[in-house]
């Protein structure tokens, strides 16, 4: 296989493995995901669910669908399971087919990609650098007839910024008279240090038009799993997305791992305590040795430095994020997950050594 494909995302610990041996030591900031591993029920679920994979899986996820529902306070019928919340976006994509969407730059690629795969003309509202990149009033202008699709990204990848709830009613409202339909991808929100105040899920009786965007990816740890989900009122319009692509999207193994996963909720919150703990602990560090941090409120950061760290660091084994094709950003800028205190200490040392 080739080997010098360039990857859009982090994670890729398998390239890693080609290049340096499968037992080359490899510590991985690349990949937003919870640094506790799995949940021992989702471990255990998934080893004690081979005895069901003889058969299709649920094509309806009818009682993942009703867990979720449960979770998360809505109708069983708001729900639709995918294979990750990319595979959601894509269906999005797909079944509405919109001519003209709105996205902000920078935020996680693939909304640009599935838009562009049908053909629809993108438009950016590129958030400014001095303003740490949140979110402002000015994005109202942008929201007009003719734009089809918004999406937002709560926090905001890779920049971990929220944007103020006042305005986030204000861009329902606008999408609503614009008759655009608004994605708002809550997959870090669970890190967020008040999830239930910042959510929209209240929201979506009121706008049918809303979808939001979740995943078991990152707060449980089960990026190899692949299990995301999209809450939304509009029953057609959740129909419209599930024919959108292929009917058994997600396996009998994530189903039953996510079944698992929402059991899971003491494991929830030590992963958010750590998170809170970790969070300023690293941005101290990289701000002492002279980077520039944003001010990110989930599981990762945004900092910029201007000397090249990638292939220095993944020498040394440890794997970052270049941002440098984030629209919006440029090469000068790296996004890092927050892990455990050793593994961040691990990370600063390194960085030091690069950068002395």
């Amino acid at each position: 296989m080739k080997q010098n494909i360039t990857l859009t995302h982090g994670g890729d610990w398998a390239g890693f493995a080609a290049q340096y041996g499968p037992d080359a030591p490899l510590l991985d900031f690349s990949a937003n995901v919870s640094p506790l591993g799995l949940p021992q029920g989702v471990a255990a679920a998934l080893a004690g669910c081979t005895g069901l994979c003889s058969r299709y899986p649920d094509p309806l996820c009818r009682a993942l669908c009703d867990a979720i529902g449960e979770a998360e306070g809505v109708p069983a019928e708001w729900v639709l399971c995918g294979n990750g919340a990319a595979d959601v976006i894509w269906r999005a994509a797909l079944a509405l087919k919109p001519a003209c969407a709105l996205v902000t730059a920078p935020a996680f690629a693939e909304y640009q990609t599935a838009l562009e795969s049908v053909g629809c003309r993108v438009e950016h509202y590129f958030l400014r650098d001095e303003r740490d990149f949140t979110l402002d009033e000015e994005i109202l202008e942008a929201i007009r007839p003719g734009v089809e699709m918004v999406f937002l990204c709560e926090p905001n990848n890779p920049t971990g910024r929220t944007t103020p709830r006042p305005l986030l009613e204000r861009i329902l409202d606008r999408c609503r008279k614009a008759g655009a339909v608004l994605v708002v991808d809550e997959c870090f929100g669970d890190f967020l240090e008040d999830p239930a105040a910042h959510t929209l899920r209240g929201s979506l009786a009121a706008y049918p038009s809303l979808l939001i965007l979740k995943a078991f990816t990152k707060i449980y740890g089960m990026a190899g799993v692949r299990l995301g989900y999209a809450l939304c009122a509009d029953e057609d319009l959740l129909d419209r997305l599930r024919r959108a692509g292929q009917p058994w999207a997600v396996s009998t193994p994530a189903q039953e791992a996510g079944l698992a996963a929402l059991r899971e909720t003491a494991y929830v919150e030590q992963v958010r305590a750590l998170i809170a703990r970790e969070r300023p602990r690293l941005a101290a560090g990289l701000r002492a040795l002279g980077c520039r941090v944003v001010e990110g409120e989930a599981n990762y950061l945004l900092f910029r430095c201007e000397k090249p760290l990638i292939a220095p660091l993944r020498r040394r084994g440890i794997l970052l994020r270049s941002c440098g094709n984030y629209a919006g950003l440029d090469d000068g800028w790296y996004r890092t997950a927050v892990r455990t205190g050793p593994e961040n200490d691990r990370l600063l040392a390194a960085l030091e050594e690069v950068l002395g």
